[in-house]
């Protein structure tokens, strides 16, 4: 056989790969299109998103940016991050850990008037510190008609000191109120307010325009915002903030730590990707958020700094957190030993979203 020939030949060869490949990614965007079709058909309103080695493979977007006014929702729509947040805080803390402003070890009542005496940061990141659950004290004791801070947080649990609900790294217990400390004492070691602070290290080295701590008044003026929405007594969908249930994200609406980051799916790509590269902190230190941690009868608890952890088969290594807000569900999922991710953004508290994300975790998998 002549060069041309060999030449002609291998020509076809990569033509028949990429035929192949072409066609593999087709099938699995078939199928996670069918899997989103379903979701739409039975009302799911919300964003999809998977990534492969951060390049997008599949984004759609259904439903409503606001229901009433039937405001189509687009993928570039900006939703409540819930608990989703968490994981940017423990970074604050990580990034202030890198700059030698605390230790993991150190105590909280080092950096904050409290009465919990003898919980390390490492504890308040990983949710193994027993702290009682500040939001049952201020929701009996604050005037509602006021909006409440992480300062007055701190003051009501000073003032009541409600219990223990056990020793710390006794064991894992989901703590919204951990995480209220830790973002005062990154305020705390560095002199500055958590919120700017959160712009000027993560969301615009990061490039992440669409990414912020907004109050009630700056989400208004964001023109592609994405409402909650919940179901009201006729079952039509109306914005969540219509609802008793809602009313703690208006008292409690100056909280920083625990939630209140607003993004969209683009911009937690670009979190994501910069998690790969060691944009923000090194290597070591995000080995350390993605490990379990060691209670005190030597099992070890699957939560990291910011991070549920889990191990799969196929994938390896999962790290992901997922968010809970009135008429919101969101959930970042990275499958970190295949840089593979899936985003996904609910604004209407669907049942269909557990069903949506095994669809597209499955179809991931051949990806």
């Amino acid at each position: 056989m002549n060069f041309k020939s060999i030449k002609h030949s291998r020509v076809l060869f990569l033509c028949a790969v990429a035929t192949l490949f072409s066609l593999a990614a087709f099938g699995q965007s078939s199928e996670v299109e069918k899997a989103f079709s379903a979701a739409e058909s039975k009302g799911f309103s919300g964003v999809l998103l998977l990534a492969v080695d951060g390049k997008v493979v599949f984004e759609e977007a259904t439903g409503f940016q606001y229901y009433e006014q039937k405001v189509p929702l687009l993928p570039t729509d900006v939703f409540e991050m819930a608990s989703v947040s968490k994981q940017f805080t423990a970074m604050m803390v990580m990034m202030c850990a890198e700059k030698g402003l605390l230790n993991y070890n150190d105590y909280a009542d080092k950096y904050l008037d409290i009465p919990y005496k003898g919980i390390t940061i490492k504890e308040l990141l990983s949710h193994t510190n027993g702290l009682p659950d500040y939001q049952a004290v201020m929701d009996r004791h604050w005037d509602k008609s006021k909006v409440a801070d992480n300062e007055d947080i701190l003051e009501y649990l000073r003032k009541y000191h409600p219990p223990m609900l056990s020793m710390p790294s006794e064991k894992y217990e989901y703590s919204n109120t951990a995480y209220v400390f830790l973002a005062s004492i990154v305020e705390k070691v560095t002199g500055r307010d958590f919120i700017e602070l959160s712009r000027e290290w993560i969301f615009k080295p990061l490039g992440m325009n669409n990414t912020d701590i907004r109050t009630l008044e700056e989400k208004a003026m964001v023109s592609n915002f994405a409402a909650g929405h919940l179901k009201d007594k006729k079952g039509d969908y109306v914005n969540a903030n219509k609802f008793h249930d809602s009313d703690y994200t208006v008292w409690l609406g100056n909280r920083k730590g625990p939630g209140r980051i607003s993004s969209t799916a683009h911009d937690l790509l670009l979190w994501d990707q910069a998690l790969y590269n060691g944009t923000l902190v090194s290597d070591k230190t995000l080995k350390s958020a993605f490990s379990p941690q060691a209670l005190n009868d030597c099992t070890l608890s699957q939560y990291g700094y910011g991070w549920d952890l889990s191990q799969d088969e196929y994938f390896g290594k999962i790290v992901s957190h997922t968010g809970d807000n009135p008429g919101y569900k969101t959930l970042i999922m990275r499958f970190i030993d295949q840089n593979k991710t899936l985003i996904l953004l609910n604004n209407n508290y669907h049942e269909a979203n557990n069903q949506l994300i095994e669809s597209a975790v499955e179809s991931l998998k051949n990806w």
